[in-house]
């Protein structure tokens, strides 16, 4: 199996601890390993280092360097401007096509930045998914079965059973994000699967769906495939997300529930819910830093300034050298947005 991690990211829904040129997947945010760093090491069981692909943006990429020494630098594929995922993906293929891989051999593509703990869980889905796609000659997309009816993830309908295979289906639909009302709809069905991102095909499959259901798409890639200047190449292409681009065009794609758990670690709301907390709710990180009177909160200090906070429940006290943020947890989804202003302003 050949890996491909999308490892971009624009830094603005945890900021002030992520930032453009430091993005999210680079953060120590659960253990002594970066995000990035976890995901090879959860990639590692199911294929050897030489398949294992980054494609980081150039704003980010030394510190990639940096964080996979143990990955060979030709497999990490420098994006060279930020053109959205489809175009990350198309390079991808268009440099395994170039180095000669089996054509036939699943290519899992992932995400840099989520949390997944169950390792062995995490394994045994890629390796199925794999071995449905080899045999079936189909994109193959991992969902996770809802616990509640979340807004902030997009959707896969399930259409039937896939015959031949246990617990498999049809891949009816894509869906956006919901809003509430839906989304409870959706949750009460049974027949909808949050987002993953994840998808499994091999080059063959990915050639032969792009030829007919995105023409630009391949257009792209056969660009890729022909320039001898990539970056000039890269940088004409449309900015597009691959959803939009190639997977809600599939009209025979597989769906495949995840037997691990999944965090898209969104907000800080999402990282408050998957931290250490001590007996009042709180997480806290770094040093110098005082509460009182507090609960429900997510505080850390990246800085030698001491930081006190008191009195308060349900907040994000986060201080580092790029910035200060102090957000009620309810507003954590607006975070990005107020980054976005401030990377402006500069």
């Amino acid at each position: 199996m050949i890996v491909v991690i999308i490892a971009g990211g624009s830094g603005t829904r945890l900021w002030p601890l992520s930032t453009p040129d430091y993005p999210k997947h680079l953060l120590k945010l659960t253990n002594e390993k970066s995000l990035l760093q976890n995901t090879i090491d959860r990639v590692k069981q199911v294929t050897s280092l030489d398949k294992i692909f980054v494609v980081p943006e150039i704003s980010h990429a030394e510190h990639v360097y940096e964080q996979l020494s143990e990955l060979k630098k030709k497999n990490i594929l420098v994006e060279p401007g930020r053109r959205g995922t489809a175009s990350c993906v198309i390079y991808a293929l268009s440099e395994i096509k170039k180095r000669k891989h089996d054509e036939n051999e699943p290519i899992f593509f992932l995400w840099a930045d989520h949390l997944i703990r169950d390792a062995d869980g995490f394994a045994a889905t890629t390796l199925r998914a794999g071995e449905i796609s080899k045999q079936e000659k189909k994109l193959v997309f991992i969902g996770v079965e809802p616990t509640y009816a979340a807004t902030g993830f997009g959707y896969m309908e399930r259409n039937g059973k896939l015959p031949g295979w246990q617990d498999a289906y049809k891949l009816a639909s894509f869906q956006e994000k919901p809003d509430r009302k839906t989304a409870r709809q959706y949750f009460g069905s049974g027949m909808y699967f949050w987002n993953t991102g994840y998808l499994l095909g091999s080059l063959k499959t990915f050639e032969i769906t792009m030829q007919q259901k995105a023409k630009i798409l391949f257009s792209n890639y056969e660009a890729l495939l022909s320039t001898n200047n990539i970056e000039k190449t890269y940088l004409a292409f449309e900015s597009r997300p691959i959803d939009t681009a190639l997977s809600e065009h599939v009209e025979d794609g597989i769906l495949i529930p995840a037997s691990f758990d999944w965090t898209d670690v969104g907000s800080f709301r999402d990282l408050h819910g998957i931290s250490d907390q001590d007996e009042k709710g709180n997480h806290l990180a770094g040093d110098r830093t005082i509460i009182e009177d507090t609960s429900n909160s997510y505080i850390r200090n990246e800085t030698n300034k001491p930081v006190a906070v008191i009195g308060v429940d349900n907040v994000v006290v986060v201080n580092t050298d790029s910035g200060v943020l102090v957000v009620n947890k309810n507003y954590a989804q607006a975070v990005g947005d107020v980054s976005k202003r401030l990377n402006h302003e500069k």
